[in-house]
């Protein structure tokens, strides 16, 4: 088992080491869904990612970027910065694709915990763009700041329109 296991690992490498790579970057804008609603009135960031052709149709790679959620009413901005495994397949005879990133997010504002990163995403594929709509969450243990009558579990989410542009 232990050979098996080693041999599909320098097979997924060797595939890595030879496949197509490339930049994408973009942005995106949304509304905050969850916890950070009540808090929040929209969000907007970038994304950057570096992504390996691994198979036809499949690319894998890492991915980060920004996202900043705009406070409403008495509540300060905040902001979150990803880090993360990334994975996109293209459908064959359709220009449409889904892609997931899992990972962790930083935060950058005192008292809002950093946490686990999950952001599914479905899109239209162009030949040196993407058009995407995505669920972006990032959850974590309680933050140390409050609403005034409760504490507010630290799960942050929102849904994004974005676009990547391909730079090869």
């Amino acid at each position: 088992m232990k050979k098996l296991l080693l041999l599909g690992a320098f097979a997924l490498f060797g595939g890595v080491a030879s496949a197509q790579e490339g930049f994408k970057i973009g942005g995106h804008i949304g509304a905050p869904v969850g916890d950070a609603s009540e808090i929040s009135a929209f969000t907007m960031g970038f994304d950057a990612a570096y992504m390996w052709n691994i198979t036809k149709g499949l690319d894998v790679g890492i991915a980060s970027g920004y996202s900043h959620f705009f406070g409403k009413d008495r509540w300060d901005d905040f902001g979150f910065i990803p880090l993360a495994a990334s994975g996109k397949y293209k459908f064959d005879k359709i220009p449409l694709f889904v892609g997931l990133d899992l990972g962790g997010a930083i935060s950058v504002k005192d008292g809002i915990n950093s946490g686990l990163y999950v952001y599914p995403k479905v899109g239209f594929q162009l030949p040196k763009a993407e058009l995407y709509l995505g669920y972006q969450n990032i959850g974590s243990e309680r933050g140390d700041w409050d609403r005034g009558d409760r504490r507010i579990d630290s799960n942050f989410g929102a849904i994004n329109l974005g676009v990547n542009f391909f730079l090869k």
